[in-house]
């Protein structure tokens, strides 16, 4: 029996990103922040060989089901800035995952705003010590929007 080893701080967040995504290695993903190298590669060695670090992911083409975005010790204002170039590339069913480091709750509350003024809303968050995490889609393509 292999003993397995304690996963690392950027394993423990990639691990947190790809459960609140449900995505799978077929999938095509793209990752932004300062980490998205760092990041790319370690989601290739997990097996999701499709993944882009947003330096190297081509014209804008909706071609991504995935957007990943660490923006750990980086500020709100550049975060918006990338979401808008972002939204560019990532399909229209496309999930948006980021990672924040932890927040007051009005920070909360101001990012979800800044999603829903681009369209998306949230289905899912997590909060552990480190930071949290935020899931969102499109609102024409959400589960919520489709029951209505």
């Amino acid at each position: 029996m292999i003993p397995s080893r304690p996963l690392r701080g950027n394993e423990l967040i990639i691990e947190s990103m790809i459960a609140l995504a449900g995505f799978s290695t077929s999938q095509r993903i793209v990752v932004a922040g300062a980490r998205s190298v760092e990041l790319m590669l370690a989601l290739h060695r997990s097996g999701y060989v499709r993944t882009s670090a947003a330096a190297n992911c081509g014209h804008p083409a909706r071609q991504y089901d995935v957007a990943l975005v660490d923006w750990r010790q980086r500020t709100f204002i550049a975060l918006e800035r990338t979401l808008d170039w972002l939204g560019d590339f990532l399909a229209p069913a496309g999930v948006l995952v980021i990672w924040v480091d932890p927040q007051k709750p009005a920070a909360y509350q101001h990012l979800h705003s800044a999603l829903e003024r681009r369209g998306f809303v949230v289905e899912a968050a997590t909060v552990r010590d480190d930071g949290s995490a935020i899931s969102a889609r499109r609102y024409q393509t959400s589960p919520m929007s489709k029951a209505a």
